[in-house]
């Protein structure tokens, strides 16, 4: 009898259900502070008794009932309810309201076919005068005016009667007021009961509202819903840009823009496609163009307009587009929007895939950028920030500090040939000024010209060496390029440009005829790119106002033949006679670099006489070098002109070039490597963190006590090796491995295999 009594009363519940349950419609909005479960109340009782599995008795009956929220209070007036304008004031139980935009009366059906509407003000219903920050249980999961309680009426009525802007006011009372703007627009307006002023007033209004409770991700939705709404139905009144560039989901607007341009056959804009990319379901931007949405915006719309011009063309397809108003209020049902026969192809997997690889190119471009911007205490106007920017967005990076860097240089060029003191340069970096110039400080000078344009010298990757902080760099226009790759010749003529520098440094005064020499070597040299030839005219001036020194040749030339080493010798002693003369400090000073060379200082007046007594001017003279031949040089001195000709030996121009594409000593004492020190040598981590990280890796999350137990074996506190391994990770790939939340640690595997990549 029991089981068959509960099979009866269950089907009595879903035929209450299915007769008084309101008709299916979109799910409406709840107060912040209500769950689902609110949604629908069932009471069950029977007879006064309480009902249970073990004593039901067989005259026992179930009586089911369904309400939605509080019942609506019995209302005495019979007044029609009416819209009340903007600005029209009234005065409802003793309370002025003067800012209007809500229905007032008594009678003013939801069009849903249930009740009463949910924002009409009734002033025939009970109030109790409470602060607008009070709420109780009648705010329910739709909220109506009519089924709050005298508290709850009282407390919409201040927030009413105020300025209806304060943030912690329940958002239950903000939707009773956005139902009655909802009705106004979705059914009034249609019904050209609205004209374009009040139309235009009831936007800014929904735009205020907004701006004030858009935190709620409820609210925020809705609102725009509606506010895109009324952009499709009154276009030459209202219009929202800004719903356009990042439409959601189930963007109305969004839609109706795609399908008109599509009909229409016109090109999708790039602001259109990028729209698309943003709206389409079956895509989700990833990390870098959620954190940088402008730089991503820049980027997209550039590569879009490059490769597509105006635009793809998209063939209108057989799907039509049905645009549907679901709105918020649980009075409203059914709202139809006036609208031309037009396709929809918002969901077309042809064009969006066009679309997605150039969005997953911004990404990538922008990944550098990103994990940049993701470490703490930085910023997009930071050097190294713009300096990562990708070449598309290089007027974004002018905009963002550039600008006075660039004049800077220009000024430097125009009057001092590009010639400047680290220093100043070093000061438009923002950063502290380092102790040396090592390879960081280096990379970050040198991309640093480059992203502005020009080029610089010494440049690390060209010159082969490298300036300090005490120093000078020189600047010149156009720079590299993105592409440069340095020829055997630009190697050659860098190493003849040092040892002239050398030797025309050598009193610490650079005779005019001793520099212009080796302007015209440079200049002569037919197999030199431009590019090539502005570099080395901006390396020989910054050659010639450093102090000379020769560190790294030593090791060098100790490893040359002895023809290479005659021909090294020549040029030296062709620059140092330039000027027409030789000054015993010169001689001084060819002496110790024949020393260096590993020759005989004694042949220096020997060679010098040579060659002052030959037309030819460059020619071997010393009883020691006669296996030379005056085709074995590379370097000739012709009528104060010294050009530079292809050897016919080719020992000459690859000890040229061997000498010059060596890397610089860095003068520091090399230290010993031991077993204790191999893998912090070769990983740039100790070996017990090195091994903390290798067990972490195993698997993606951790708890904190597992993690304890793998420090505590090694000897290590969890938060310190935690923050080196990451600290490890920033200094190899930009991004931190590991991420503790709460008692859980995570391990990124994707930055782990870039890691071991």
């Amino acid at each position: 009898m029991e089981f068959w009594l509960l099979i009866g009363g269950a089907i009595i519940l879903y035929y209450a259900i299915k007769v008084m349950a309101k008709p299916s419609k979109q799910q409406a909005p709840k107060s912040d502070r209500q769950s689902s479960e609110n949604e629908i109340r069932i009471s069950l009782a029977t007879s006064n008794r309480a009902v249970t599995n073990s004593n039901l008795d067989d005259d026992d009956l179930a009586a089911f009932s369904i309400s939605y929220g509080y019942d609506e209070e019995k209302s005495k007036n019979k007044t029609q309810g009416k819209w009340i304008n903007s600005g029209e004031s009234i005065t409802i139980k003793g309370q002025v309201f003067s800012s209007g935009n809500f229905y007032f009366g008594g009678k003013l059906s939801s069009l849903d076919g249930y009740g009463t509407e949910a924002s009409l003000v009734d002033d025939s219903l009970k109030v109790e005068n409470k602060p607008s920050s009070f709420e109780d249980e009648s705010l329910g999961y739709w909220p109506k005016f009519i089924s709050l309680t005298p508290k709850g009426r009282g407390a919409f009525l201040s927030w009413l009667s105020g300025d209806r802007s304060d943030p912690e006011t329940p958002l239950a009372y903000v939707f009773i007021y956005f139902y009655g703007l909802e009705r106004r627009i979705a059914v009034d307006s249609i019904h050209q009961a609205v004209d374009d002023a009040e139309f235009k007033s009831l936007f800014n209004e929904i735009l205020r509202l907004k701006g004030i409770y858009g935190s709620s991700r409820s609210f925020s939705n809705y609102s725009t819903r509606l506010l895109e709404f009324m952009c499709l139905l009154r276009p030459h009144v209202v219009s929202y840009p800004e719903l356009e560039k990042s439409p959601q989901r189930d963007s109305l607007l969004f839609k109706h823009r795609l399908a008109t341009t599509v009909s229409e056959e016109k090109p999708v804009p790039a602001k259109l496609a990028l729209a698309w990319i943003r709206f389409y379901p079956d895509y989700n931007l990833k990390k870098p163009a959620r954190r940088c949405g402008y730089e991503f915006s820049q980027m997209f719309t550039h590569l879009y307009s490059k490769k597509y011009g105006e635009g793809i063309v998209v063939k209108p397809n057989k799907t039509r587009l049905k645009i549907e108003y679901h709105p918020a209020s649980s009075s409203l049902r059914g709202i139809s929007f006036p609208q031309k026969d037009l396709p929809d192809p918002s969901n077309l997997k042809g064009p969006t895939n066009k679309l997605i690889a150039i969005a997953d190119e911004c990404t990538a471009e922008l990944d550098a950028y990103s994990r940049y911007l993701a470490k703490p205490d930085t910023s997009r106007t930071d050097i190294e920030a713009i300096l990562l920017l990708p070449d598309e967005l290089d007027d974004l990076g002018s905009t963002l500090g550039l600008e006075k860097f660039k004049k800077w240089v220009d000024d430097a060029i125009s009057t001092k040939n590009g010639l400047v003191n680290v220093k100043e340069l070093w000061a438009y970096t923002k950063s502290p000024l380092p102790s040396k110039i090592n390879k960081k400080e280096a990379e970050l000078i040198q991309n640093l010209a480059q992203k502005s344009g020009y080029g610089i010298a010494p440049d690390t990757r060209y010159h082969h060496a490298k300036t300090s902080v005490d120093g000078k760099l020189v600047l010149f226009p156009e720079g590299h390029g993105k592409y440069f790759e340095p020829s055997k010749e630009f190697n050659e003529m860098g190493m003849a440009l040092r040892l002239g520098a050398m030797v025309a440094t050598i009193d610490s005064h650079v005779d005019q005829t001793e520099k212009n020499l080796l302007i015209q070597i440079i200049d002569h040299d037919t197999n030199l790119s431009p590019t090539e030839k502005r570099s080395l005219h901006a390396y020989l001036l910054w050659r010639l106002n450093t102090p000379s020194n020769v560190t790294g040749l030593k090791a060098r030339v100790g490893t040359l033949g002895k023809t290479e080493k005659v021909a090294v010798s020549r040029i030296l002693v062709g620059i140092a006679m330039a000027d027409g003369k030789i000054d015993p400090d010169e001689i001084k000073q060819l002496e110790k670099l024949y020393t260096l060379l590993g020759l005989d200082k004694a042949l220096v007046t020997g060679d010098i006489h040579g060659m002052s007594s030959s037309k030819s001017g460059f020619r071997p003279v010393s009883t020691q070098s006669k296996d030379i031949s005056p085709a074995s040089i590379s370097f000739q001195l012709d009528e104060s002109i010294l050009a530079i000709h292809e050897s016919e030996t080719k020992d000459v121009q690859s000890m040229l070039g061997a000498i010059f594409m060596e890397n610089e000593p860095t003068g520091e004492p090399d230290e010993t490597i031991t077993d204790s020190t191999t893998v912090e040598e070769e990983s740039g981590i100790d070996k017990h963190h090195y091994a903390l990280f290798e067990s972490l890796i195993r698997k993606d999350k951790w708890t904190r006590e597992e993690v304890d137990a793998l420090c505590r074996d090694s000897g290590l506190m969890v938060s310190g090796a935690l923050e080196i391994i990451n600290d490890w990770s920033f200094d190899k790939v930009d991004t931190a491995v590991l991420e503790e939340d709460g008692d859980a640690i995570y391990v990124d595997q994707e930055i782990v295999e870039e890691i071991e990549g």
